[in-house]
């Protein structure tokens, strides 16, 4: 992670899964609130169920392929944790990296095995996820020893996003479905994704000239930066949501109503009574 491209895939993976989880959640919240047939079905327990099986099959590809990245790419460790002969240890910022990449991947594999086997509590995925996010941010609390300050800087920033989502999400345990919670997630998940691609343009700048590291201005505009990037992700966050929850009001307006009390109880779509996720 010590290069541009080493932020940009992390930055990457962060941004989509803050977009997917916001398309997702705007979904499901907007059929809930449509007592309708089509809607019914769409937030049913069963579909949400393999759409939830899909995601964490994705998470731990992802999260599989960070590890390789950070250990056989280029200047990478290649499993070697320790040199006895030179008796040091072998690039432990990538074997931090690797590390956050391997608790999202449980995470991940939990959450696989919750919703295609239901052996375990529906609520383990999320108490998971809030302890992926917090070992990722444990692991950069303690991984900017002598750097220096703007460097410093920036990896705290960071922090506040990824302390931040471990926290919604914990709270997500008591409160699963809670539209402001899963959103707020979301926002937290896309300022992670757009700072970690900041971050690689502040210390490893593709073009232009490098940034003086120990400048208290650049350290001021960067944590305006900050702000921005806040604004931005909390931007995208409410026009997903309303163009999701516009274009599910628009198509089921359209959809020919169905008088489900006329229907015999064998003819109704057992799916549709499921209680949802």
């Amino acid at each position: 992670m010590g290069s541009f491209k080493g932020h940009v895939l992390p930055g990457c993976f962060f941004f989509i899964a803050g977009i997917w989880w916001t398309g997702k959640h705007s979904l499901w919240h907007a059929t809930r609130r449509n007592k309708s047939v089509g809607s019914t079905r769409l937030a049913s327990r069963a579909s949400q169920r393999r759409l939830e099986t899909a995601e964490s099959a994705v998470i731990v590809f992802f999260s599989l392929v960070g590890m390789l990245a950070e250990q056989f790419a280029a200047g990478g460790p290649r499993l070697h944790l320790y040199d006895f002969a030179e008796k040091h240890w072998e690039q432990l910022h990538n074997w931090q990296h690797a590390t956050m990449y391997l608790f999202f991947g449980l995470a991940g594999m939990v959450s696989l095995v919750i919703h295609a086997t239901e052996t375990a509590p529906l609520a383990l995925d999320r108490l998971m996820l809030a302890l992926a996010f917090f070992n990722e941010g444990f692991l950069f609390l303690y991984h900017l020893h002598g750097r220096n300050m703007l460097d410093i800087h920036v990896h705290q920033l960071l922090l506040y996003a990824v302390f931040g989502g471990a926290l919604v999400s914990f709270l997500e345990i008591f409160h699963r479905g809670n539209i402001v919670l899963e959103l707020l997630r979301c926002a937290l998940t896309l300022l992670q994704g757009s700072w970690f691609w900041q971050i690689g343009f502040v210390l490893y700048p593709p073009r232009g000239p490098d940034w003086d590291l120990m400048d208290h201005n650049n350290a001021m505009f960067v944590t305006m930066c900050y702000s921005w990037h806040l604004a931005f992700a909390m931007l995208v966050v409410g026009v997903l949501y309303c163009t999701v929850s516009c274009v599910v009001r628009s198509r089921l307006k359209r959809t020919p109503p169905m008088e489900m009390g006329l229907l015999k109880p064998r003819e109704r779509d057992p799916e549709s009574e499921d209680e949802t996720l």
